[in-house]
């Protein structure tokens, strides 16, 4: 598949601070690229540089084999995670408003069809949910029929019915052919969505590649959580790591039945346990660390 935007040994430094650190990595046309990490991992940083939004210190950024340019900022669609809507305009009028500065157009009936702002045309901005709000400046990045388009933390804030309904319409996009980049702090947001993710962590990629294919590669087995309060300190040479902060025990095992049985053996209530599949979240506590991050 043909390679849409590629970032080749991004580094970004500020007086002290090494922010983006030889990052590069490549997003397929008609996928969906999810960029992870903690607060303060650079992942931000490295998605403003490939817009335009943020220089960077050395590196490139290559659009549709070649380097970025005027064709780029054409054909690219932005989400910011928090834009400015002008008060007193309706729906439509912020879509003309912003439609205006493109020579390339989208049509705009299919994006307010397809964002689920039919009945909201003729609605003041200040007057949407956060959800209307959110699919709103979703069809802003649309209006100028994007081959590539960011989502920066597109979700945050939205109560669950609207984060997945925010989803499809993501799917919608990519199903009619164009190329995602999204950063999220909701690892199941990644999961359900992304191609293909790379998790950042102090300014690196510290892994990349599909979802399933991370999450076979590095847990064979499934996972038992115990609440830490019923092992009583008698897990003995049974392999765990504790969660204080969550107040849980984990097991990472390959042979389920024989755990369990492990674990009653050294009198350990299952009345509470829990087997489950990793999953991504899994994944980046592994890679990034358990500890709050400000």
């Amino acid at each position: 598949m043909a390679i849409a935007l590629e970032a080749r040994h991004l580094v970004k430094e500020y007086p002290g601070v090494l922010a983006v650190d030889d990052v590069s990595f490549a997003v397929e046309e008609g996928s969906c690229f999810g960029l992870l990490g903690p607060n303060g991992a650079g992942k931000t940083t490295t998605v403003e540089i490939i817009e335009g939004v943020t220089a960077a210190t050395s590196g490139e950024v290559w659009y549709d084999g070649e380097p970025a340019g005027e064709r780029f900022r054409e054909e690219a669609g932005i989400q910011f995670q928090s834009t400015a809507l002008q008060d007193f305009l309706t729906v439509r009028e912020t879509l003309e408003m912003f439609q205006a500065l493109y020579d390339r157009r989208a049509d705009l009936d299919r994006i307010i069809e397809s964002c689920s702002l039919t009945e909201l045309v003729d609605r003041d901005n200040r007057k949407l949910s956060g959800g209307q709000r959110q699919r709103l400046l979703l069809a802003v990045a649309l209006v100028n029929r994007p081959r590539l388009i960011f989502l920066d933390e597109p979700t945050t804030g939205l109560d669950p019915q609207a984060r997945r309904n925010f989803w499809d319409l993501v799917q919608r996009i990519l199903a009619d052919g164009a190329t995602v980049i999204l950063t999220t702090h909701y690892m199941d947001e990644a999961q359900v969505l992304c191609d293909e993710i790379a998790i950042m962590d102090a300014g690196r990629i510290v892994t990349q590649g599909a979802p399933d294919k991370l999450l076979r590669d590095r847990y064979r087995g499934l996972i038992i959580e115990l609440p830490l309060a019923d092992t009583a300190a008698r897990l003995g040479d049974i392999e765990h790591r504790t969660f204080e902060n969550l107040g849980i025990v984990e097991i990472l095992s390959s042979d389920v039945t024989a755990s369990l049985e492990s674990l009653a053996g050294n009198g350990i209530s299952l009345d509470r346990v829990k087997i489950r599949q990793a999953n991504l979240e899994d994944l980046f506590l592994d890679l990034t660390g358990h500890t709050l991050r400000a």
